[in-house]
This record gives C-alpha cells, structure tokens and sequence, in this order.
C-alpha cells in the first residue's frame, strides 16, 4: 500500500518503541485488543443468550448470529468509503466505537437486542478499515517492518478475543447475561479513551476525497487497477475459507456444550468447564504462536529471499481443513457411542484451526495492506471485510442444518469447503498475474 507520504502527508519520524516499532503501534494495538474485547465478549455470549435465556430455537439463533456477523463485516466496505470520502479516518475511529459502546450497553435490555445488534455491526463498518490502514501509515513504503506490524496488530485482536470469553462469558454465565455484555461495552469505552489520549503518536489524516474534489479513477494507475483485481481474485476466494472458519464461535459452541464431556477432576474436586472458555483456545494459540511463526518467517526470508505468500495461505486452507477431519471423526464417535466425546478433540480442533488462520488472516491482512493504492486504502480495507460477511452470512445458513443432517457430513461439508480454498490459492499462487510486493517477505 502506498504510504502517507504519496497522499502529501510526510509520515513523523517518532522514536522506537515496543520491539523496534513506532509507539503509534501500542496505541493501535491497544485500541484495537480493547474493541475487539467487545466484540467477542457478545458473539461469545450471543448464542448462549438468545437460546438459553430468550428461548430461541437452534436453528433461528444460528441465522440470526449468521446474519448479525455478516452485518458486522459487510458494513466496513461502507464504512472505508465514508472514511476515504468524508469523515476521515479518525472521526471514522471514533464515530464507530461510540456507535459500538451505546450497541453493547443496549444488549443489557432484552427489547433492544436487534437495534443493539444493529448499532455493534454499523459501528465496527466506521471503526475497522481506518483503524486497520493507520498501521500501515505508520511506515515508510519500504519499510521492512510493515509486515510485522499487521501480525502484531492482529495479536492485539486476538488478545481482545481470549480475554473476552473469560471476563464476559463468566460475567455471562454466572452473574447474568446482562452483566456479561456490560463489560463489553466497558470495554469498547476503554478502547476509545486510548485512542484519544494518544492520538498524537498516529499518523496525520490524508485529505479526504472532498476535500481534494479528485476522482480516484483519474489517479489510478494500471498497476494499481491490476493489484485492485488481485486483491477482488483473493477476496473470493477466502470466503469459502471463511464458510468452515466461522463455524467455529457457532456450531462449535453449541458442540462444546452438548457433545463434549467438560468435567475435569482439580483436588479431588469434580468441576465443569464453562462452555464460554473453549473460545478462548483460539486467541490463546494465536498469542502464543504468533512471534514463533514471525521469527521463522524472517529467517526463512533471509535464506530463501521473497516468499510466495498465496501459497503460504493455501497451505493455511488445508491445514484448516484438516482441522474439520478431525470433527469429522469426533462427531462419528459420538454417533457410535451416544455418549459425549472428550475435550481432547475440540482442543485438537482449535490447535489445527489456528495454524490454518494463521496462515490465512494475517498474511492476507498484509496483502491488503501492500496492494491497496492509498485513495481508497479505507475501501479497500473494508472489502477485505466483504470475505468474512459472505462466509458468516453463508455459514450462518448451513449452521441452520445442524442436528437435520448428520454431525459427520456437515463438518464434512466444512472441510470441503476450506481444501476448495486451498486449491484455488494455489493455483492462484502460480499464476503469472501474481507477483509478491518488495517487502512482503520480511
């Protein structure tokens, strides 16, 4: 992605901070773990919520948590071109997370549930793309640290998403849902705060395309157009990704409370698991492997020179895929024994799943980032987002079949899904429109 210094705004020169990067990436990664702390403390609860406590059914609850993440990650594509447009991208930041703070606080009255669904998903549209492409502006186009910069911001999300199981969902759980989605929306609020405070140490706003009165096709260039069709080529490919992925806090939840055995034995004492903690093997695992996976991928890059990173995604796919083998199995054990599994599978499910992601999420996150021309840069954030709103609204609609067809063939159905994915990137990977931006491979 082109830097600041291309839209006229020169970037600040700012003293190292944590591991070597500006302090403007603290400030990000905080803002972003606390929004994402909201986030997943309601999709945690979410399920669990509508048909525990409002007596939904199965099948209506996993439409409407379908429908409400496909919301949440189709509204950021709106949301980049206001912020390229007119808002900019912090007035974008901050509209958002007041829109997703009154969203979360509203989940606390049973009568608002669908206007405070509604206010969470229009939030994050506003919120996301500006605050994603602040990273980027953080950095000279050659910058070798780019890369590493979104791995690192994507373990701040992460950090929000295992924190937000254990503090909302056992709120949630044991206190009542209404104390659960409250300190979500604590927690967007401490987001907002960080991200005023420090302003200061983030990149100046380019001028928003009203203020210029330039048309970005005018300024477009052929390599630009040719990046911009590269980047639609990945998009659609990484929905079917996102088909099995999403299952994850939706079929997998109702899963780990149903057909997996949570009783463990501490101290003689015989004590369950909550259902809600098993969210947080995910983030835990992203957490933990993420410096590993960027170390080896700088060594490696010292040896081997650039890498091919759609191919790095492809095998993120299979391994992914290789993930929902494993439910596969799980769930035709349990049909044969009527009796629910061990924890062990939906760990093993989670530790497949994460590597796949990791594999996948971040380094699609730096494509976006280098391929995306700085006049819609927002934009074209957001229509990363487009990826995950078809996969959720799509994985929404088949969760809708769990319980009518059997466990074995719909994670079956999930599988195939992904190893699709995975081919098609590979394919992709070799085509000769492909060729991998200077610094990707650091």
């Amino acid at each position: 992605m082109a830097t600041e210094a291309l839209a006229g705004v020169e970037p600040a020169i700012r003293p190292r901070a944590l591991f070597g990067h500006p302090p403007g990436l603290t400030v990000l990664f905080m803002t972003q773990m606390w929004a994402e702390f909201s986030y997943f403390g309601l999709q945690a609860l979410l399920v669990y919520y509508m048909t525990q406590h409002l007596g939904f059914s199965q099948a209506k609850s996993s439409m409407i948590y379908g429908a409400y993440g496909a919301a949440a990650f189709f509204s950021p594509f709106f949301g980049g071109i206001i912020a390229d447009r007119w808002l900019g991208r912090t007035r974008s930041v901050v509209t958002g997370a007041v829109l997703m703070m009154c969203g979360h606080f509203a989940m606390a009255f049973e009568p608002l549930l669908f206007p405070a669904l509604a206010l969470v998903a229009l939030g994050n549209g506003l919120f996301m793309p500006p605050l994603a492409v602040q990273v980027g502006g953080l950095y000279a186009d050659d910058d070798p640290r780019q890369a590493q910069a979104f791995s690192a911001y994507y373990m701040g999300i992460n950090l929000g998403g295992l924190l937000a199981p254990l503090v909302c969902g056992t709120l949630g759980e044991l206190y009542g849902w209404h104390w659960g989605f409250a300190a979500a929306g604590v927690g967007m609020f401490a987001g907002l705060v960080i991200y005023l405070r420090f302003r200061h140490l983030l990149p100046a706003d380019p001028p928003s395309r009203s203020q210029t009165q330039a048309d970005a096709r005018a300024v477009l260039t052929g390599k630009d157009w040719g990046n911009l069709r590269m980047l639609v080529a990945i998009i659609a490919v990484v929905v079917l990704f996102r088909i099995g992925y999403e299952q994850s806090g939706n079929v997998i939840a109702l899963w780990v409370e149903h057909q997996t055995d949570r009783s463990v034995d501490l101290f003689g004492a015989r004590l369950e698991i909550p259902a809600t903690w098993f969210q947080s093997i995910n983030p835990l695992l992203i957490i933990a492997l993420t410096p590993f996976l960027m170390r080896h991928w700088a060594k490696r890059a010292a040896r081997n020179g650039p890498a091919n990173l759609l191919a790095r995604m492809s095998l993120g796919c299979a391994i992914a895929a290789l993930s929902m083998v494993v439910m596969v199995v799980a769930a035709a054990l349990n049909a044969k024994t009527g009796r629910p599994v061990g924890v062990e599978w939906v760990t093993a499910y989670f530790v497949l799943l994460t590597i796949g992601e990791l594999l996948v999420i971040p380094v699609g996150l730096t494509l976006v980032g280098a391929l995306s021309p700085v006049q819609v840069a927002a934009m074209a954030m957001g229509a990363w987002y487009i990826a995950k709103f078809l996969g959720s609204l799509l994985a929404g609609a088949m969760g809708a079949y769990w319980g009518i067809i059997p466990a074995t063939s719909f994670f079956g159905l999930g599988a195939s899904s992904v190893m699709i994915a995975a081919i098609f990137l590979f394919f992709l990977s070799r085509s000769r429109a492909y060729s991998t931006p200077v610094y990707l491979s650091r």
